[in-house]
């Protein structure tokens, strides 16, 4: 089926991963490393993250049970000292791809996010929440956890943007950081790109469209 549309996930593909982040504050206070992964790991559907995303507990809410995930890891970690980690630099290179997407293609976002911060993209800062909402403008559907209750790995947000685009799952491209977000759109029968590299990313993106990036 040939492509109509390429739908991206924000945080980790257009800018760095947050991943990136946490491991800086890990090494910074002397916890294992991967750690507050390990945290968002354990109970992946009905932990504090999870419950944040879908806007079930509010920030005061996420901070509190966190602490006590973390703590029952042997970490103490607060949850408020997580959330200004998941603001990443943006990725140039990946917006310029999405402009040349959206000349040939329907372009849509799904996002897990929560609400707290600047805007989409759980950015640190109110300039940095500016060009996010720039690149967040120019897709025709933007469809966010915390605003729909339903949050990546669920099949049914990836369903509710091929509705709202107007596509079958078969024509699309998805693209994410998670390889546990790109197995429910690849078996819906999307074209899943997992987004390790800026470079990887742009090469199979431009493998699956045809398009030169």
């Amino acid at each position: 089926m040939a492509i109509e549309a390429v739908i991206w996930d924000f945080g980790g593909v257009f800018t760095t991963s947050p991943f990136e982040a946490f491991r800086r504050f890990e090494a910074r206070r002397g916890l294992p490393a991967d750690f507050i992964r390990a945290v968002n790991a354990t109970d992946p559907d009905t932990n504090a993250w999870a419950l944040f995303e879908r806007s079930e507990i509010d920030a005061a809410g996420f901070d509190a049970m966190f602490l006590e995930e973390s703590t029952r890891l042997g970490h103490p970690l607060a949850g408020a000292e997580v959330l200004p980690l998941l603001s990443g630099d943006i990725r140039p290179r990946v917006v310029a791809a999405l402009k040349a997407c959206k000349a040939r293609f329907k372009v849509g976002c799904i996002t897990n996010n929560v609400a707290a911060g600047h805007g989409t993209g759980m950015s640190g800062s109110a300039e940095k929440a500016a060009a996010v909402a720039e690149i967040i403008g120019a897709f025709e559907v933007v469809l966010e956890s915390s605003k729909v209750g339903v949050r990546k790995p669920d099949p049914r947000i990836y369903l509710m943007m091929c509705e709202a685009l107007k596509v079958a799952p078969g024509s699309c491209v998805y693209l994410d950081d998670l390889g546990v977000n790109c197995k429910p759109a690849a078996a819906l029968g999307m074209t899943a790109i997992k987004v390790s590299t800026e470079a990887q990313a742009l090469e199979d993106l431009a493998a699956a469209t045809g398009l030169a990036f």
